[in-house]
């Protein structure tokens, strides 16, 4: 039985009259997505029709998940919030800050050992105000949300970007900032502007070496990482239908490197089935009888380019198996063709690790498909050039695959079986003993980020991103440029032989089965449970709420940084090691755009002080500032703050005394953080303004007294020399959100009106 099947049951009670009022305001067909954001409007039945890119919408969502590493945050600014429970289902799932080294046993216990402190303040925060609690070693998050929550025409939030994984399943799942996530546990509405739409079609079947990574990885590649952005994507067509439910999660997962909202499939046999493999039998049952309702009208279908804002369209049958990389998700290059290209660039064709696993593809079929490849191996007498890493992705898929020796296989290739847990994908992977330092190489894993120093800190691994079972047969070639389809290898024997296509199953032919799947169900009353913070923790601490930034605070403020190019949340509030200090937030503030260029000397933390004229670290820098009493600006490029939803990106410049981020475009969910955080996030009116920007510049906001929406902001920049320039800076701030600022944070303004 499914968890909170009364809610599930519910949300299908009220869907139909929902979709059909919208239906009616719109005045045509409607797409899934527009039926599943029609049926969660906060104020219930429908009763306007909203612009696409434009309206704000308040929205109820089903249900939030939490993972470790955010929800400290998270739960530390629920703590603040004066209310006893969460009002809607809630997760907490510890799988960031387990560390890959040794293998699953002792890295767990390591894990135990390292961040127990955490562990017991997440699991007692969790007990207390009802949230159900996943233990380290459980799984990660969206594998174990696909297995146990995620439901067709559901909408979720979480305080991780992949929880748009949810969509393999139907779902709208969207990836927030804690802040977010803590307006609806409080029982509050939470804020969405309502999203364009790109449909993709997909015809065709896939087959062969082709997977569904290599459609969202075609994608990204026709996109770009921000040409998803402010939209939902949703899959369709014959292409669709025939694809396995986590093959769909798979595509969904990656549509955070694209930048959109979130992706979605309708609902079909393949979820039917995965439902029904996964025990929740009575959730199937109850989705069939509104399934015309769990995906779009036929019209839609029939005729996209009436009904969305960008139609794609992609072949199966056609499409052939990518490597996307190095350092970006979207540079795609198509097996076969990969040796002029890396030879041009530049690129190691030597490969040193394949890794398998992460929230991308970690399910039952992932493993059994690359488990074939490897299987071959071992059949054909092949020697492995390159070290193989596993990561399953929940307790369930781990048993089951042991079970069935689908893990044997690789343990007899001396793979490495990590925890069930994110390791090397969000740089828990402890590869190297001083990874500044670490030569060049190549890896390539069926993650989906590889930015550089991502995996495992060395800024001079080249990570390719493909599918597991491509993974598998390039760490056995040990050469990027293999090329499965047409290549041979040369066994034990001297025999020339070549791997045949990969097979696996959907879904495991014995059914799932484990025995302890990790999970902590939370008190009914946690009344009587007291969460306790030391006042001397190294790991957390709690939160000391943010004073309103005042008009005469934006006047005489100094620049921190100008961010050259690329700017991610990882440039921002890095990961790996620094995960440590995420219940922590002036520890953590100590990594603040440590990863960003500064366009001035082309160098990373090494920023002019303006009080000194001396360089220096960027935390180092900006503390300096903050004890003086001055406000400072960031500078940055386009999609600045791609990547997770981390808020500690916004928070953090926060804590240290940064007041506004000007830049040329924003990533959706890094701007509404700081927004969140009482902060200023503003663009460029004029894009080649940002070229006006000089080292030893200051601002002055001349009408921050008259901020209103739709209305620009005007910004002073005095220069060096006491020239001035003035730059027009655009903003998307509704009045809700100018209401945030003005009280200092989102939260603030919860507290005030839960007083």
């Amino acid at each position: 039985m499914a968890f909170d099947i009364d809610m599930i049951k519910g949300v299908y009670a009220s869907m139909g009259e929902r979709v059909d009022k919208a239906r009616e305001l719109v005045g045509k067909p409607l797409t899934l997505a527009e039926k599943i954001l029609y049926s969660h409007l906060w104020d219930g039945t429908p009763t306007t029709k909203f612009t696409r890119g434009k309206d704000y919408v308040d929205f109820a969502p089903d249900r939030i998940a939490c993972q470790d590493a955010t929800a400290q945050m998270a739960l530390l600014q629920f703590m603040q919030a004066g209310k006893d429970k969460v009002a809607v289902p809630t997760t907490v799932h510890c799988d960031h800050l387990i560390q890959a080294k040794e293998g699953a046993a002792t890295d767990l216990r390591h894990a135990n050992e390292t961040s127990k402190e955490v562990f017991d303040f997440l699991g007692s925060v969790s007990n207390k105000y009802g949230i159900g609690f996943w233990e380290p070693g459980a799984g990660i998050i969206h594998q174990v949300v696909l297995e146990n929550y995620a439901f067709p025409g559901g909408m979720m939030i979480g305080t991780d970007s992949h929880t748009v994984n949810a969509g393999g399943l139907g779902m709208v799942a969207i990836g927030v900032g804690g802040a977010d996530a803590v307006d609806v546990m409080a029982g509050m509405a939470w804020e969405l502007k309502f999203p364009k739409l790109i449909g993709v079609k997909l015809t065709g079947k896939l087959s062969g070496w082709t997977a569904p990574k290599d459609v969202i990885l075609k994608v990204a590649e026709i996109l770009t990482v921000k040409g998803g952005t402010g939209a939902i994507v949703e899959y369709f067509g014959p292409g669709a239908t025939s694809m396995s439910c986590t093959g769909k999660g798979t595509i969904c997962n990656m549509g955070a490197e694209i930048g959109a909202t979130t992706s979605t499939f309708g609902y079909d046999e393949s979820m039917e089935r995965y439902l029904r493999a996964t025990d929740r039998e009575d959730v199937a049952d109850a989705a069939n009888e509104v399934k015309e309702y769990l995906t779009a009208d036929p019209e839609v279908y029939a005729n996209p380019e009436e009904y969305f804002d960008q139609v794609i369209e992609i072949n199966l049958t056609e499409l052939k198996p990518l490597l996307n990389g190095p350092f970006t998700p979207d540079l795609a290059t198509e097996v076969g063709t990969m040796t002029e290209k890396a030879q041009a660039n530049d690129w190691p064709l030597a490969v040193e690790w394949g890794l398998i696993g992460s929230c991308t593809n970690s399910s039952y079929e992932d493993l059994s498909r690359a488990s074939s490849i490897a299987q071959q191996a071992l059949d054909k007498k092949l020697k492995t050039k390159a070290e193989f890493g596993i990561n399953p992705g929940s307790e369930q898929v781990r048993y089951t695959t042991e079970r069935d020796g689908i893990l044997e296989i690789f343990e007899k290739l001396d793979a490495k079986i990590f925890t069930n847990a994110c390791g090397p994908c969000i740089g828990q992977w402890a590869r190297y003993k001083d990874p500044k330092n670490a030569p060049k190489n190549s890896i390539v894993h069926s993650f989906n980020r590889n930015f550089a120093k991502r995996a495992d800190g060395n800024p001079n691994t080249h990570a390719f991103v493909a599918s597991p079972e491509m993974t598998a047969a390039i760490a056995i070639a040990g050469r990027l440029d293999f090329n499965p389809l047409t290549d041979t290898l040369i066994n034990e024997d001297g025999e020339e032989v070549m791997l045949d296509e990969p097979t696996g199953w959907e879904l495991p032919p014995k059914g799932f089965e484990v025995k302890e799947n990790g999970y902590v169900d939370p008190l009914e009353d946690g009344s009587g449970v007291n969460v306790i913070v030391a006042p001397d923790s190294e790991r957390l601490q709690l939160l000391t709420p943010f004073e309103p930034i005042t008009p005469a605070s934006l006047q005489g403020m100094k620049l921190l940084i100008k961010a050259f190019g690329k700017c991610t949340t990882d440039h921002i509030s890095m990961a790996g090691p620094w995960l440590r200090y995420r219940g922590h937030l002036d520890n953590i503030a100590n990594n603040t755009l440590i990863g960003a260029v500064n366009a001035f000397n082309q160098k990373t933390n090494f920023v002019k002080n303006q009080l000194t004229g001396e360089y220096g670290g960027v935390p180092d820098t900006q503390r300096e500032y903050k004890k003086a009493g001055i406000k400072t600006l960031v500078v940055g490029d386009h999609n600045y703050g791609e990547g997770s939803s981390r808020e500690h990106a916004a928070m953090q410049p926060r804590h240290l005394g940064v007041a506004a981020v000007l830049v040329k475009s924003f990533a959706r969910i890094h701007e509404t953080n700081l927004k969140k955080q009482g902060m200023l996030a503003l663009t460029f009116a004029n894009e080649s303004d940002y070229d006006l920007i000089q080292e030893d510049d200051t601002f002055n906001f001349l009408d921050i007294d008259q901020f209103a929406p739709d209305k620009p902001l005007t910004i002073e920049v005095v220069h060096a020399d006491g020239s001035k320039d003035t730059i027009i800076a655009n903003h998307s701030y509704n009045n809700a959100q100018i209401a945030w600022f003005n009280e200092g944070s989102a939260l603030n303004l919860i507290k005030k009106e839960n007083a």
